[in-house]
């Protein structure tokens, strides 16, 4: 890249080096690529020479170059829209989750010439919300550094998924060792405004002891209405897949996924599958509107993502929520 004063009028298409002033004012920053209309104003102001960058051969621009790599790096409920300095933003179009391939984000964090943010894995966005950002080094990005991201995405795929959630019907399975309707009385309003948080609703619930039996055939009531999600809210802590309502999901036919979170509070979630219904427990995080580890996987599942046991143990780094 190469940096020189130029005539105003020979300007057109070129990067400002340096911010321009008049009177105080800024009139045009850094990184601007002058149009038209920018010539007409800065003869206006009596300004008849500018200091530009010129590209050199192999260089990109750098706003061509984090579009670029923006229109590759998402899919799903996402608007990209260039902002000035060699930057572009990525908007959720709905009310989505965000899903983050960490792995293929260092990847591509890891070539110079541009970088790469995002919202965190599993986060609720709104619509309108910006859930990631690419930001180009100033004035220009190497061509071999801007094709060696972009082959990197061709090969690997997306960094960022935003998928929607569209108001799915939860179902909540209330449930105590003596009178079911007891876990109702302590766990329904906070539920609902933690439900509200994410864009859903419970559209059924159901009561039962806390009795092996009992729950599986009020988690099989649950299932025939065909939910996205169905969360067991338990006065008491389970000791595992072993206990009553362990038991009880497995007599409904459900596969168990996962025992156990490395998120405080909610190390003993479990998480278990009927066909592609998940159904969550997770002793102890239904009775407070704290973050626990049912607002860190309440947005996947309500996006029809099947949250796998490795998912899991991936929420181990950022896991203490307090």
């Amino acid at each position: 890249m190469k940096g020189r004063s130029i005539d105003v009028g020979e300007s057109v298409g070129r990067i400002l080096l340096s911010s321009i002033f008049s009177g105080g004012k800024r009139l045009l920053s850094k990184g601007h690529r002058i149009e038209g209309e920018d010539v007409q104003l800065l003869r206006a102001e009596a300004l008849n020479d500018v200091w530009v960058a010129e590209l050199e051969e192999g260089e990109i621009g750098e706003d061509e170059a984090a579009m670029r790599v923006a229109n590759q790096i998402g899919s799903g409920s996402i608007e990209i829209r260039p902002a000035s300095g060699g930057r572009a933003n990525l908007f959720a179009t709905e009310p989505c989750c965000v899903l983050v391939d960490s792995e293929l984000l260092k990847e591509a964090n890891s070539i110079n010439g541009l970088v790469i943010a995002t919202s965190r894995n599993f986060s609720y966005a709104k619509k309108g919300q910006r859930v990631s950002t690419v930001k180009s080094t100033p004035f220009m990005v190497s061509r071999q550094q801007l094709e060696s991201i972009l082959s990197l995405l061709a090969e690997k795929g997306h960094v960022i998924q935003a998928r929607p959630i569209r108001k799915p019907p939860v179902a909540l399975l209330y449930t105590d060792p003596v009178d079911g309707q007891r876990a109702s009385q302590l766990f329904g309003t906070i539920m609902s405004q933690r439900l509200e948080r994410v864009g859903s609703v419970i559209e059924r619930s159901v009561v039962s002891v806390e009795e092996e039996a009992a729950l599986a055939e009020a988690l099989q009531h649950l299932l025939d209405a065909k939910p996205s999600v169905i969360l067991i809210a338990s006065t008491t802590a389970p000791a595992g897949p072993s206990d009553a309502v362990g038991r009880g999901m497995e007599r409904a036919g459900c596969r168990m996924e996962r025992f156990m979170a490395p998120v405080e509070p909610g190390t003993l979630m479990l998480l278990g599958y009927q066909d592609d219904v998940p159904i969550l427990s997770a002793p102890g995080c239904f009775r407070s509107a704290k973050s626990n580890v049912l607002d860190l996987l309440l947005p996947p599942l309500l996006a029809k993502y099947l949250v796998s046991s490795w998912d899991i143990a991936s929420l181990g780094a950022g896991g203490l929520l307090e």
